[in-house]
């Protein structure tokens, strides 16, 4: 995802991510908040476990947008090879570890790493499949 000057759809799948983070940000500052001070009922713990994770949901949904809205069909491409590639380092590091736990008594890995796992794979593999077109 490149050009954002002459790219509106990626203009606004960075606002769009942006504003989804800074909610993300807010729900968990406020759940870190509620949870020490407050201890809620398992109801509303729950509720509020959840609250955090909604902006990460929207945040798949913007890509999608994104990819319904960019013209460029190199760009569309691009940015799905990345993604594809990102899933499969997810899955491949994620599927990995579980063995790991299973029989090396390695630490548990929490699912809440999971995202974050794949953000870092989008992120190189976008400059690895940039490179390859260069």
């Amino acid at each position: 995802m490149d050009h954002a000057t002459k790219n509106p759809a990626l203009r606004r799948y960075r606002v769009r991510v942006l504003v989804a983070m800074a909610f993300y940000a807010l729900f968990l500052i406020v759940d870190l908040w509620i949870f020490r001070h407050a201890h809620p009922d398992r109801m509303l713990a729950c509720a509020l476990a959840i609250l955090p994770a909604l902006p990460i949901i929207g945040v798949l949904a913007i890509a999608g947008l994104y990819l319904a809205e960019v013209n460029d069909e190199f760009q569309r491409a691009m940015t799905i090879q990345s993604m594809l590639w990102s899933i499969g380092g997810t899955l491949a590091v994620t599927t990995v570890w579980g063995f790991l736990e299973s029989f090396a008594q390695t630490p548990r890995l929490e699912l809440i790493w999971v995202y974050p796992i794949f953000c870092l794979f989008v992120a190189v593999s976008h400059q690895l499949v940039k490179l390859r077109y260069r």
